[in-house]
């Protein structure tokens, strides 16, 4: 089972993840992360670098976040490979805080 990005990573996008990833399987979309499940070794190096706890096995994802295993496939698929941390998104600690912030996925 591949690792996915949850709920939690909308409006945050912290990207500690991404630098420990030895296979380059994020994605970067305008407000979010994904994982191609394909790419994903399932080393699960980057679970414990997320500050928000937005990654988990997709074997581990609560019912109401389910549908962010086949959004992480679907997203990986468009959005471009991200390799390099970056700074996380202006007001990521106040969005880090948010629950129900699904709406609020940019997808382009």
């Amino acid at each position: 089972m591949a690792f996915v990005v949850t709920e939690p990573c909308i409006k945050c996008k912290y990207t500690d993840c991404v630098s420990q990833c030895p296979v380059d399987c994020f994605h970067e979309g305008p407000n979010f992360l994904a994982i191609d499940p394909d790419e994903c070794i399932d080393c699960g190096v980057c679970v414990d670098e997320c500050p928000v706890s937005a990654i988990m096995d997709a074997g581990d994802v609560p019912p109401e976040q389910a549908p962010f295993i086949e959004l992480n496939a679907r997203l990986a698929k468009t959005w471009p490979v991200i390799v390099a941390t970056r700074a996380p998104l202006e007001g990521a600690d106040t969005a880090a805080k948010q629950t129900g912030k699904f709406a609020e996925l940019a997808l382009t």
